[in-house]
């Protein structure tokens, strides 16, 4: 089982050297990987700048995206010099995660229709895939370091599709083991289905928060974030705030055959990370 964290890119008010400092603590730490979330409409940190400040002061950490809303970012090619600009600075150390999204707010604001979120997701797949593979505009450039690692996220039957078609693996948004095993199922049958080998990289995204007020700052945290979902309060419970049950969690989701945990914080706080550590590393 593989343990990274996210950066509290999302989490406002925390501030630029929150961000770098936390990334060489995570890396000295040995967490596997960064993570960091994507909205437009809110008050946090563009994902792509988070992850190239992140790439700029550690050395070994993987970075990812969990998840990237791509197809609010209409424009292919400037997605994919984007993306491998940051591969190359990173070293390499890219792992790519879309999903097609579910914040209408952000669409509008960028004048992409939402309804069409998931047609425009699979086209920008393919072009991804053509821009990478040498097919796409003459001279448009660099190119990733290596070949991206590609996770797709969502849960609907098309995600899974995707996952099949495109990618490396599959991140869930966060669930029960339970509910994670019957995605994982939907994800590996879809696998084969497409004639893949192997088997799909299954990843998840958990919150946590660590601490004396550790209940209080996830809910100050994922109330606000998921205000506009009309489950914010379910998600609030889902929050781990207690070591034992973060360490029961990477049981539970190993058994259910997660090979990868991303824990993302509820606060910005140093003492967040450390705690973790002493949890789950």
């Amino acid at each position: 089982m593989l343990i990274g964290v996210g950066l509290p890119a999302t989490v406002p008010g925390a501030a630029g050297d929150r961000i770098t400092d936390w990334a060489r603590r995570a890396e000295q730490h040995g967490f596997a990987t960064l993570g960091v979330l994507d909205r437009l409409v809110y008050d946090n940190y563009d994902p792509l700048i988070a992850l190239t400040a992140a790439a700029a002061v550690t050395h070994r950490i993987g970075l990812a995206t969990t998840v990237l809303t791509a197809p609010y970012r209409n424009n292919t090619p400037l997605l994919a010099k984007q993306l491998a600009s940051l591969d190359r600075i990173a070293g390499g150390r890219l792992t790519l995660g879309l999903a097609a999204g579910n914040r209408d707010d952000d669409f509008t604001v960028s004048g992409v229709d939402p309804a069409a979120r998931g047609k425009l997701l699979d086209t920008m797949l393919a072009e991804l895939r053509d821009i990478w593979g040498g097919a796409g505009p003459s001279g448009l450039g660099p190119a990733p370091q290596g070949e991206l690692p590609l996770i797709l996220g969502g849960t609907s039957p098309a995600a899974f599709r995707r996952t099949a078609q495109y990618g490396r693996g599959w991140i869930a948004g966060g669930s029960s083991p339970s509910g994670y095993r019957a995605n994982a199922d939907r994800v590996e049958a879809a696998w084969q289905r497409h004639g893949r080998t192997g088997r799909p990289h299954l990843m998840t995204l958990l919150y946590f928060s660590l601490g004396p007020r550790a209940e209080t700052l996830a809910q100050r945290y994922l109330t606000d974030y998921y205000a506009f979902s009309g489950r914010a309060e379910s998600i609030v419970t889902m929050a781990l705030t207690e070591p034992s049950r973060l360490r029961a969690a990477v049981t539970a989701y190993q058994d259910a055959g997660c090979a990868e945990i991303v824990f993302m914080p509820c606060d910005s706080g140093p003492d967040q990370l450390d705690r973790l550590a002493d949890a789950v590393l």
